[in-house]
C-alpha cells in the first residue's frame, strides 16, 4: 500500500518572539504545557514541530521590506502543527474555546508577541527524492533545518497560478540543491487563528500581505547556513520568472526538546 489515508489538511503556522529578559520562561511555558495544551490535545491534530532562529539566523532573512514580518527580523520561534484533511473546522472550533480556557484558567504567557500566526490549506508537496519523506511525517523526521519562504503573485495573478510556475520551474532547482528535501506549498485558510468565534485573547501580528500569497516551508537535511546560497538562488529566479516576488525568506532551526538551547542567542 503506497497511498495511506492519513493525509495534511491544513498548518498552524505560528511565529511568536518572546519579551526580552523571558526568553527561558517562555521556551519552557511553550513547550511543557502550550504546546500540548493548546494544540496537539485537541481534535485531528497529527503532529507539530517547533523551530528556533538565533540572531545569526535572523540575519539572513530578506528581503528587507516584508510584509509577513515587521520588523523582518521579528518572531524568534515558529511552531508548526498538521491538522487532519477533512477535519479542520473541527479543531479549529477546539482551538477557539481551549485559548480562552486557557488563559482564564492563569495559563497564558503575556510576555510575547506573535509576529505571524495563520492557519494555512496544504496544496502540495514536491521531493528531491521520488521516494523521500512524506509530508504527513516531515515534522517527525528530524530535519536539521527548515526555510520559510512566501511569494506574492504579481500583476494580478493568482496563488494557484504562481504556486504552478514555481513547482513548474524555479523549485526544481531548489530541489537539486545538496541538503533541500522537500519543498511544501500552502495557502491561506482564513484570517490569524485563534478566533473560533470569540476573537483572541492576544494580537496575532501581521496578515502575512497578499491573499493570494504562497507559503512554502523547505525542509532541510542540512543546517540552514549551508543551504542559503541556494535559496537566494530561488528568490532570484522566481522573480525572473515574472509570475511573482519572493516577499518573506528565513531560516530556522530545531529546537532542542527539553532544555532551554538558544534562548540566550536570540537578540
Amino acid at each position: 500500500m503506497d497511498d495511506y489515508p492519513v493525509k495534511v489538511g491544513a498548518m498552524l503556522f505560528t511565529m511568536v518572539d518572546p519579551h526580552r529578559g523571558h526568553e527561558v520562561a517562555y521556551n519552557r511555558w511553550y513547550e511543557r504545557d502550550h504546546f500540548y495544551a493548546g494544540v496537539m490535545d485537541g481534535p485531528h491534530a497529527l503532529a507539530g514541530g517547533r523551530w528556533v532562529a538565533p540572531r545569526a539566523l535572523k540575519d539572513l532573512r530578506f528581503p528587507a521590506d516584508s510584509p509577513f514580518a515587521e520588523p523582518l527580523d521579528a518572531g524568534s520561534y515558529l511552531s508548526v502543527y498538521w491538522y487532519l484533511k477533512g477535519k479542520v473546522d473541527a479543531h479549529t472550533a477546539w482551538a477557539g474555546e481551549r485559548v480562552w480556557w486557557l488563559y482564564d484558567n492563569g495559563r497564558g504567557f503575556a510576555e510575547r508577541s506573535h509576529a505571524h500566526t495563520g492557519i494555512y490549506t496544504f496544496e502540495s508537496a514536491r521531493y528531491a527524492d521520488d521516494d523521500g519523506v512524506p509530508i504527513e511525517l516531515a515534522l517527525d523526521h528530524g530535519y536539521k533545518g527548515l526555510a520559510v519562504i512566501a511569494a506574492e503573485p504579481v500583476d494580478g495573478g493568482t496563488a494557484d497560478g504562481l504556486r504552478a510556475h514555481l513547482e513548474d520551474g524555479p523549485a526544481a532547482g531548489l530541489l537539486a540543491a545538496d541538503g533541500v528535501d522537500a519543498v511544501s506549498s500552502w495557502t491561506p485558510r482564513s484570517g490569524p487563528t485563534g478566533n473560533g468565534g470569540g476573537g483572541s485573547p492576544m494580537a496575532l501580528g501581521t496578515t502575512g500581505g497578499s491573499a493570494e500569497r504562497v507559503v512554502q516551508l523547505v525542509f532541510l537535511e542540512r543546517d540552514p547556513r549551508e543551504c542559503w546560497d541556494a535559496v537566494r538562488a530561488y528568490a532570484k529566479a522566481v522573480e525572473a520568472g515574472g509570475a511573482g516576488r519572493v516577499t518573506f525568506a528565513a531560516p530556522f532551526l530545531p529546537t532542542v526538546v527539553g532544555t532551554d538551547a538558544y534562548t540566550g542567542e536570540l537578540w
